[in-house]
């Protein structure tokens, strides 16, 4: 019998039967493994279990856990939808049905408008496909005849598809009992795997994005290979419901959005203190790390943006004007105008590294579809940050910049990963710069002892970068913080500095942001503590209670008390029954509330209740400032407990 050479993940070799399938390897090294596998990567092209090898290649055996696996795993969640779906509602057509973050959808036509009963009436027809075990076979057929068969089903927007592909091109179907799917694949190996589903929601959508073509009904949905995964995410969805910075943003009074200004976020006075915080933080460590902060203009001429390029690139995202008749734009990021701040004098290889730092505000024109709350929003406030440097200060300077962001995160309670994208195949600059720079980013990473997944080919055309995905509390990411090295922006604006030749030289820059969009970063800390933010950061640190109007001249004094050590505090003097006004603060999600009755205005104490904590007894006012200080100080994520 023939064989061929597989090499494993792990760098091991083995001679196997040529002919294998990749399933059949799964078993061969284990079952555990061979029952968890979805799918398979031969010589990095994510293939079927049943995938035949023919010769000596490299292999990789994906579970659901891996992105590629997941991926497969949910798009054959997807055909068990469309199937499901046609088999409820046989006149509809199929459009698209790719696998998404988190889930699928299915874009169909169908005269039948879904509802939420519907939804779960396909759910049941799904479980029942899935117990059927049908297997997800693979079949390939000339243009033609591919042609021919979706046109026999009334299959119009497959025919759309299959017209659109090469001509020479031969075409693969994916069939499961009696449903066929164009598709290219890959699938899981028969139904059964799927072992737990939910169908989420419906929506409309055009076919191909295109608001001139049909309205078609998307349905979304996620799968799972086990029940208690499925009850965990959907666990995480509910708490996303009642963490939703949009509705909290509404109850804490932070910020709105009106239709006057769709996409033009309104902060609040409660939302300003909450921003004013963020930003007074964010310049203490930038200053500690050696930064100066500049400011640079809003509106800026046209001869700029086709400078850096943005007038030919991204044109369609920034808002344009006329003054005096000339073409302006409104800035959509800070990057040129700081480039324009480094020019203003001739600068020295003694002056490097240069760190100029900028929380500007930008415009970009995102579709109303898009906008969602302070997540996606049309004006923002970016913490910028350039750094001018030589080519043996890059290192360094990516460590210093890792370490900061590190410990922004940390301060927030948030964990993280990273991400190093390499060269992408349409990039500017020599391969001795990209070399270099990969190497430099590598290398800061690697002494930093900081764990990172390579994205081959996935950095920006200009140059290499790190991002920084973040974690909340309900284990969702975002991407926030970003390290990019730019060979482009020096050259296009002519940058230089005298080197110790006594020559001109071009200085290499990093972009850098922490917090990204300090709006996002505002939804994303809602969320993350769902409204209850720590001490330092809340809006209203105190909330002073009264039991009765008789307290009130004491309830002010402990006012101006507070207020003398710069802490942030109300008080409630209205009529109310004590229980009310402890309610209230406890809606607000006041860290602190200081009681204040006969008995504490006699003895000069308050009685202390924390929002996290309950009652904390009778304090001297001293005493409950001298703690609250060092909390605010230390900036701890923690309540006093006692």
């Amino acid at each position: 019998m023939d064989k061929v050479k597989i090499t494993l993940k792990d760098g091991s070799v083995k001679e196997v039967p040529k002919g294998i399938t990749i399933l059949e390897v799964a078993k061969m090294i284990g079952g555990r493994l061979a029952k968890e596998a979805v799918a398979g990567e031969v010589d990095g092209k994510v293939t079927d279990l049943n995938y035949e090898i023919h010769k000596d290649c490299e292999i990789n055996i994906l579970k659901f856990e891996d992105e590629n696996g997941e991926e497969v795993f949910r798009h054959t969640s997807a055909h068990v939808l469309a199937q499901a779906v046609q088999r409820l509602f046989p006149q509809t057509k199929l459009a698209i049905g790719p696998s998404i973050e988190n889930g699928y959808y299915y874009d169909f036509d169908s005269e039948h408008k879904f509802t939420p009963e519907d939804l779960q009436k396909i759910e049941k027809e799904m479980e029942k496909i899935v117990k059927e075990n049908l297997e997800v076979e693979r079949f390939e057929l000339p243009r033609e005849e591919a042609l021919k068969l979706m046109e026999e089903k009334g299959e119009r927007y497959k025919v759309e598809l299959i017209k659109e592909l090469p001509e020479d091109e031969t075409i693969s179907f994916y069939k499961q009992g009696d449903f066929i799917d164009l598709c290219r694949g890959p699938h899981l190996p028969t139904t059964k795997y799927i072992k737990a589903l939910k169908l989420l929601s419906t929506a409309g959508a055009y076919w191909r994005g295109d608001e001139k073509n049909k309205m078609l009904q998307r349905i979304y949905g996620t799968s799972f290979p086990k029940k208690k995964l499925l009850d965990e995410y959907l666990h995480r969805l509910e708490e996303a419901k009642k963490r939703d910075h949009r509705k909290l943003g509404k109850e804490l009074k932070l910020f709105t959005i009106l239709e006057e200004g769709p996409g033009f976020p309104f902060f609040l006075p409660n939302g300003m203190e909450l921003k004013n915080t963020l930003m007074e933080y964010w310049r203490e460590v930038h200053k500690k790390a050696g930064y100066v902060e500049v400011e640079t203009p809003i509106i800026l001429n046209r001869k700029l943006w086709e400078t850096s390029g943005h007038w030919h690139h991204y044109k369609e995202n920034m808002y344009a004007l006329q003054i005096d008749e000339e073409d302006y734009a409104i800035k959509p990021m800070n990057c040129p105008g700081g480039m324009l701040v480094y020019k203003t004098e001739m600068r020295s290889y003694r002056d490097f590294p240069m760190r100029v730092g900028e929380i500007g505000r930008v415009h970009r024109h995102e579709l109303s579809g898009a906008l969602h709350g302070l997540m996606r929003v049309r004006a923002f406030t970016q913490d910028d940050a350039h750094i001018f440097m030589l080519p043996e200060q890059i290192k360094d300077e990516i460590k210093g910049v890792a370490k900061l962001i590190d410990e922004i995160y940390t301060k927030f309670g948030f964990k993280y990963h990273v991400e190093l994208s390499t060269r992408p195949e349409d990039s500017m600059g020599s391969d001795e710069e990209w070399e270099m720079a990969e190497s430099a980013l590598k290398e800061a990473l690697e002494e930093l002892k900081l764990p990172y997944k390579l994205n081959e080919g996935d950095g920006a055309f200009y140059g290499p970068k790190i991002d920084f995905h973040l974690e909340d509390c309900i284990g969702r990411t975002w991407q926030c913080g970003t390290i990019q090295l730019d060979f482009q922006l020096p050259q296009r604006f002519d940058l230089t500095y005298i080197g110790k030749d006594g020559e001109k030289h071009r200085p290499i820059v990093i972009h850098r942001v922490a917090f990204g969009s300090i709006e996002r970063f505002i939804g994303i800390l809602i969320e993350h503590f769902a409204g209850k933010f720590p001490t330092w950061l809340a809006p209203v640190q105190v909330k002073i209670l009264p039991i009765t109007d008789r307290q009130a001249e004491y309830a002010e004094k402990i006012v101006e008390q507070l207020e003398d050590q710069g802490i942030k505090v109300e008080i409630d003097s209205r009529s109310e029954k004590i229980g009310y006004k402890i309610r209230e603060a406890q809606l607000q999600k006041v860290p602190y509330m200081l009681i204040v009755g006969d008995k504490e205005e006699e003895s000069q104490t308050v009685s202390v209740r924390s929002r996290d904590n309950g009652e904390l007894g009778s304090q001297k006012v001293e005493d409950f400032v001298e703690k609250i200080i060092s909390e605010i100080e230390n900036r701890t994520l923690n309540t006093i407990e006692e």
